[in-house]
């Protein structure tokens, strides 16, 4: 089971992996600065606000554009332990679960600031601040295990493969 609480930020539909980790900052072989960037272009500052295991609510589409692995990545480096959105890019959507990023598919109106718990188990969202509820479909137990692992390579290097 995976369950996470945090707080919510708040985006749009159609948030591409360049407002995510914009190009120019991908020309570095190391990695490890990468939240120090996220949504420069969009939000700037922001990556300084966000707390470890805040999660990121959205709408449609999100991590539409390129197909690298540097924007879910990020994401993971500035804090965020769960994205929630409508709907996905297939790619990016591969790429989190890759490496352990929990993506949950679900419609909310839960508001940037607000605590929000996600759990895997019970497929449900939980608006902390005002009680509301969002349900998810749960996810198969082979998908737990990966993010519960941390992504693909952590799973076959503990030999759950």
């Amino acid at each position: 089971m995976v369950k996470i609480e945090g707080n919510v930020w708040r985006f749009g539909d159609n948030v591409d992996t360049d407002q995510i980790i914009p190009a120019e900052r991908l020309v570095s072989s190391n990695l490890t600065y990468l939240n120090d960037f996220i949504f420069e272009k969009v939000r700037p500052g922001v990556s300084k606000e966000i707390k470890k295991g805040d999660i990121l609510v959205a709408g449609k589409n999100f991590g539409c554009g390129s197909s690298r692995e540097h924007a879910p990545l990020a994401l993971i480096q500035a804090g965020f332990s769960c994205i929630v959105a409508e709907s996905f890019a297939r790619i990016f959507y591969r790429n989190s679960m890759n490496i352990g990023l929990l993506l949950v598919e679900c419609k909310t109106d839960i508001k940037e600031g607000d605590a929000a718990e996600v759990c895997t188990d019970s497929g449900k969202i939980r608006d902390l601040d005002n009680g509301k509820e969002f349900g998810f479909q749960k996810y198969p137990p082979f998908i737990t295990q990966l993010i519960e692992c941390g992504g693909l390579i952590n799973l076959i290097k503990e030999g759950k493969f």
